[in-house]
């Protein structure tokens, strides 16, 4: 039997077995703390969100994460949306990706609504995957992944320079989004635009970045083509983005996150961590080890190898990223006008 299908059956068996089995109740809570339901958009959100609310939790607050608890399963941005504009729902916080919401200023009815509604927190990046992907923090998950410190790669000035080498096409992108017109440049060729498909990792990827500009060039010049008229408008466009923090060198921080990770920061993270690991496995096998004792040796090496993936997934490094500040910053301010609401409000132990 095949590895997936094993996988898939030891997934139905769960599912099954979760059908029959009694619900465990939360363990109470210390007499005078308050729980705080905090709904997310989907299953991968829920790690974000728990390092988020970490920091937070005392003796008078405690958090619990989840994905909206609705009888058809219903998850996303516009299911949290929805609830939060219950009423009657009390004690309940919901954090959602920003998308385009911040960048846009209150010139869409959502975006008016996140940015006004003080229970409502967003990422102010575009997603939760662009912290996760945060520059200064991809050296770390190399070293998860790897077990390798030694430093090869300048993660920090290559996606400056990535960003740099983008953000033409971030504009046009970002622009026929915000008028609502995305069939300008839709995501699928800003996707296609924006991808790496591989990564040299001597030169710190300068050859990768001059093929990719030749590719941005590529398509500005057939956007030129098709709206000429377009980038007449962009001075004020990019003002605007400019006052919410957007400049050259940290676009990708507020470009798709899926995008991102999956077609750029992961292409170069995989040619980064092989590099690593060669190093790591030609050093073991370049010592005085022999036999037995040398076998040993690289499958302690390989057993102690993290999936890449799987490493970035659970970055918690991005904390201080600017954005990350603002974030802060709005869950401080809710807690602090929580307290003030119940001046009596006295969380005791036992």
């Amino acid at each position: 039997m095949g590895k997936r299908k094993r996988e898939q059956r030891r997934r139905d068996y769960d599912i099954r077995q979760a059908q029959h089995e009694q619900v465990i109740e939360r363990i109470p809570l210390e007499r005078g703390c308050k729980l705080i339901m905090v709904y997310v958009e989907g299953y991968e959100d829920v790690a974000f969100w728990r390092s988020v609310f970490d920091d937070y939790e005392s003796d008078e607050f405690m958090f619990e994460i989840s994905v909206p608890l609705r009888n058809d399963l219903a998850k996303g941005k516009k299911v949290v949306l929805h609830l939060a504009e219950d009423p009657e729902v009390r004690d309940t916080l919901f954090c959602i990706d920003s998308d385009f919401d911040y960048l846009f200023a209150d010139q869409t009815p959502v975006s008016r609504e996140i940015n006004r509604t003080p229970h409502i927190f967003h990422t102010y990046a575009y997603a939760t995957e662009n912290y996760l992907c945060y520059a200064p923090s991809l050296h770390n998950i190399c070293v998860k992944a790897t077990k390798n410190d030694t430093n090869i790669f300048d993660f920090e000035k290559f996606f400056a320079d990535y960003s740099r080498t983008i953000y033409p096409l971030f504009l046009w992108y970002a622009y026929s989004a915000q008028i609502a017109t995305p069939n300008i440049f839709p995501l699928i060729e800003f996707k296609s635009s924006v991808k790496l498909n591989y990564l040299e990792v001597e030169g710190n990827g300068a050859e990768t970045l001059a093929w990719l500009e030749r590719q941005v060039q590529r398509r500005l010049r057939s956007l030129r083509g098709q709206h000429p008229d377009i980038e007449r408008q962009f001075p004020t466009f990019i003002e605007m983005l400019g006052k919410r923090g957007v400049t050259p060198e940290n676009t990708y921080l507020f470009m798709q996150g899926h995008t991102l990770m999956d077609n750029v920061v992961m292409p170069v993270l995989e040619a980064v961590c092989d590099k690593l690991r060669y190093m790591s496995i030609s050093r073991i096998n370049g010592s005085d080890r022999r036999g037995v004792s040398l076998v040993n040796e690289q499958s302690n090496y390989n057993n102690a190898l993290q999936d890449v993936r799987s490493a970035l997934s659970f970055n918690e490094n991005y904390k201080e990223c600017f954005l990350y500040k603002k974030l802060k910053h709005d869950i401080e301010r809710y807690l602090d006008a929580l307290r003030r609401a119940q001046p009596d409000y006295n969380c005791r132990k036992g």
